[in-house]
Parts: C-alpha cells; sequence; structure tokens
C-alpha cells in the first residue's frame, strides 16, 4: 500500500507541477507564451504521462473526485478512498511550495501574482459568477469521470485509456479556464490555495463541493450505463 500511495503521491504531484507551473512560468510568457491553449494541453500530458507510468501501481488517479466516482461506479475498494485522497492532497500541496520556490526566483515575484489557484466572481478570468462557476464545475468533473470510468471499463480498449483521458482533462481546460480556472480535482486546488491563503482559501469550498458532486452522479450514472456490472 506504501508504493500504490507513493505513486498517487507522485502522479497528482506531476499533475500540479506539471499543469499549476505552465499557467504560472509560462502562459504569459513575452512574445513565447503558451495561453490557455498550452495549459490545457500541460494538463492533459501530465494525466498521459502518468497514466503510463504508474497506471499499473495505483490506477492513476491524481485525483479525489476520480477515486470517489470509481468507488461510487462500484470499480474501487472503500477502505483505499480515504489513504487515496490523502496522498493525492499532499502530492498536490508539495507540488505547489515547489512552485512557489520556482516562481519565486524571479525578481518582482509575490504570491498576489498567484499560483494559478481556482476562483469566481472577481477570481474567475473572466469575471464568471458562483452559480457558473458551480455549474461549469459540476458538469466538466460528470463528463470527467464518464470517460473515465468508459475508457478503462473492461469492455474498453485498456492501452488507449491514458490517452483517452488525458486528451478528455485538455479539452475540459479549453472549455472552462475561462470560468474557473478549471479544476474538476480538489487536490489540484488545494495545493494552490494553501499557498497562496486569502480569497482563495476562503473560495476552495466550491473546488471540493462541486467534483464531488459530479463524480458522484457520474458514477451511478455508468452503473446503469455501462454494458456490464463491474462491482
Amino acid at each position: 500500500m506504501i508504493k500504490i500511495l507513493s505513486a498517487e503521491f507522485i502522479g497528482t504531484f506531476w499533475l500540479v507541477l506539471g499543469g499549476c507551473g505552465s499557467a504560472v512560468l509560462a502562459a504569459g510568457f513575452p512574445e513565447m507564451g503558451i495561453g490557455f491553449l498550452g495549459v490545457a494541453l500541460a494538463f492533459g500530458l501530465t494525466v498521459v504521462t502518468m497514466a503510463y507510468a504508474i497506471g499499473h501501481i495505483s490506477g492513476c488517479h491524481l485525483n479525489p473526485a476520480i477515486t470517489l466516482g470509481l468507488w461510487v461506479g462500484g470499480r474501487f475498494e472503500a477502505t483505499k478512498v480515504i489513504p487515496y485522497m490523502i496522498a493525492q492532497v499532499l502530492g498536490a500541496i508539495v507540488a505547489a511550495a515547489v512552485l512557489y520556490l520556482i516562481a519565486s526566483g524571479k525578481a518582482g515575484y509575490s504570491l498576489a501574482n498567484g499560483l494559478a489557484a481556482n476562483g469566481y466572481d472577481l477570481h474567475s478570468p473572466g469575471g464568471y459568477d458562483l452559480t457558473s462557476a458551480l455549474l461549469t464545475e459540476i458538469v466538466m468533473t460528470f463528463m470527467f469521470l464518464i470517460v473515465v470510468l468508459g475508457a478503462t471499463h473492461r469492455a474498453a480498449t485498456p492501452a488507449m485509456a491514458g490517452l483517452a483521458i488525458g486528451l478528455c482533462l485538455t479539452l475540459i481546460h479549453l472549455i472552462s479556464i475561462p470560468v474557473t480556472n478549471t479544476s474538476v480535482n480538489p487536490a489540484r486546488s488545494t495545493g494552490p490555495a494553501l499557498l497562496q491563503g486569502g480569497w482563495a482559501l476562503e473560495q476552495l469550498w466550491l473546488f471540493w463541493l462541486a467534483p464531488f458532486i459530479g463524480a458522484l452522479l457520474a458514477g451511478l450514472a455508468y452503473r446503469w450505463l455501462a454494458p456490464d456490472n463491474e462491482s
């Protein structure tokens, strides 16, 4: 179990460092910035690379919402849910700390510049309100879990699961970065919020609640939708 949880820690660390790091360090870089498209691809690529690196060890959840959705969908043991979530959150926190140490090496950087934290209202990249943020995170997480559950079903093509899931996360970011900076992952939201503090911590509740609602609904929906019961 220690090896399995360590894999989840490393995988979530990579997701947050790669995804949030691309937003903080490269998205707005003068003339060569990668922009929204680059950040979306970065998040997707972290999942693709980790799926093939640790998928055979831990299943490569990297996300408390995925762990919850897999359990609700009858594909994961209840006794492992909390340990997985703890490992994921710890990996995200360490990644955010490493990202801060890297970013602070540039003259003039401060946490006021952000660590790619998720937010709504004044802290939404596009100025979207709480209702829009809540709905976006629920729907995006729901669709993410439908893809995860479907791509990893025993009747699917297992070798392609990592690619399908990574591309789905890329698409989700392309849709929702302007609304919430895209979470669909409570661990990813927690790491930057803890480092940034203030408004990011005050709004963190939404980025636990909404992904969990989306994951719960997706787990129930896929149990009905699936060609056979894997529970």
